[in-house]
């Protein structure tokens, strides 16, 4: 609102309008861009005061879920069960490949990418709470941002804007994105039948936070649109 009701923002609509003739509609356009409408999966980590950590990964998995909206609640069950291999050994809507295992069956629940996840230290104290959205990216995601805060020491917002790898079966490519791999292991990797992909921003949007000492670090992934708060 404050926004659309500047001056600036006046001016600027103003400026498309001809004084002197007619100005097609069309020319002039909408003033501002709305957000493109997610598919979506989302992901929220949460510690309070006393330690407890909460890490929840939700979706309504693709386009409007399931297409059925619960009456007079205003919202939209998922696909879910697009997670299962409705037709063994054909991809689902990402790519995966799955066999008779995840076949549709009663009573069954579909294997899912969905990894919410809490680290804790050997003592049992919380290190560390993780999880993203992003279909088949997400266990990569998880696991390379743990794997950077736990193995290479990084600190959290290194961890999660680090340049990520992703492999799922199939298909059989290596995706990277710019800078995640160097040009000479791009060459070894390829000189031994790997086939590599780059790709500009990888599936992911992870929201991590670090517990060291009494101070927790937040950080929300700057692929997409989060971000860390603490009050």
């Amino acid at each position: 609102i404050d926004r659309m009701t500047s001056e600036t923002y006046a001016r600027v609509r103003a400026s498309t309008i001809s004084e002197t003739a007619a100005t097609s509609s069309i020319e002039i356009g909408p003033g501002m861009e709305g957000p493109a409408e997610g598919e979506n999966t989302t992901h929220y980590s949460i510690v309070d005061a006393y330690g407890n950590a909460v890490t929840v990964t939700t979706t309504i998995n693709s386009w409007y879920g399931s297409k059925v909206t619960v009456t007079e609640a205003g919202f939209v069950l998922n696909n879910e069960m697009d997670d299962f291999a409705a037709k063994p050994g054909t991809a689902n809507q990402f790519g995966l490949v799955q066999g008779e295992n995840n076949a549709v069956a009663p009573g069954k629940r579909m294997l899912s990418a969905m990894t919410p996840t809490v680290v804790v230290n050997p003592d049992g104290t919380l290190r560390m709470v993780t999880g993203t959205p992003g279909g088949a990216t997400i266990i990569t995601t998880v696991f390379q941002t743990i794997s950077n805060v736990l193995d290479y020491g990084m600190n959290v917002v290194d961890a999660v804007n680090a340049p990520r790898v992703h492999h799922q079966h199939l298909p059989d490519q290596i995706y990277f994105e710019p800078a995640g791999l160097d040009p000479e292991t791009v060459a070894q990797l390829q000189a031994m039948g790997h086939t590599l992909v780059e790709r500009t921003g990888m599936s992911g949007d992870a929201q991590v936070i670090i517990v060291d000492g009494d101070l927790l670090k937040a950080w929300s992934d700057p692929r997409r649109g989060g971000r860390a708060v603490g009050y």
